[in-house]
């Protein structure tokens, strides 16, 4: 994303009030795409100003509940459902979406620390850090379920318990995501078990998010 882009995706989120969701929730990654199509500068504008207005409505809607791009590019949105075909029919409303501008991603999401929270019309902008876990291409799911786990206690014993926001995995054994305050080198998650044993892999962003989309006081 380009610097308005980022700026118009920090402010163009929601307009609801904050309450917490009982899900189900399904994580949307917009991974950059290496291959997207060189367009000229006015058609890339076009595109994402109707990406941030099909984010403004689903997010009116009640399909999204939660946003936020990542530092570098590419980003997450958190659905209200657990279907992908679902998920996909709101999806291809989006035009930055049917214009390949991402690699997608869709992933039912089961919380486990933090939930996904909808937010306050005056709702402030935060950073935290972005850690995920997914699975190594020689890994078997039940590995990687039980490495998923094994979270719980990598967690008490290695991070301060208030700098975990939020943690959760995803369904069918495709690992696992923790949100921490503040920064985190990747090295700490390096050490972890199931990464040095390559049934996992783990990659640490920087993610722009409106404070409380994950309950987070």
């Amino acid at each position: 994303m380009n610097r308005i882009t980022k700026l118009s995706f920090l402010f163009v989120l929601f307009s609801l009030s904050a309450w917490a969701q009982s899900g189900p929730f399904l994580f949307v990654f917009l991974n950059s795409n290496p291959n997207k199509a060189e367009l000229p500068k006015e058609q890339v504008d076009t595109i994402m100003a109707g990406h941030m207005a099909n984010i403004t409505r689903l997010a009116e809607e009640g399909k999204l509940l939660a946003a936020g791009p990542f530092h570098g590019g590419g980003g997450i949105f958190v659905l209200s459902t657990d279907s992908r075909d679902s998920a996909w029919a709101w999806l291809n409303t989006d035009p930055g979406i049917r214009a390949n501008r991402w690699i997608i991603e869709l992933l039912p999401y089961i919380p486990r620390i933090g939930s996904i929270c909808t937010v306050a019309e005056d709702f402030e902008m935060t950073s935290y850090s972005f850690v995920r876990y997914s699975p190594t291409q020689s890994s078997r799911k039940a590995s990687v379920v039980q490495a998923s786990r094994q979270h719980f206690e990598y967690i008490n014993s290695t991070l301060p318990k208030d700098s975990v926001v939020a943690e959760g995995i995803f369904s069918e054994g495709n690992g696992s995501i923790l949100v921490l305050r503040g920064e985190w080198d990747e090295s700490v998650f390096l050490k972890e078990p199931a990464v040095q044993n390559e049934v996992l892999n783990v990659l640490v962003k920087k993610i722009w998010i409106a404070r409380g989309s994950f309950c987070e006081r």
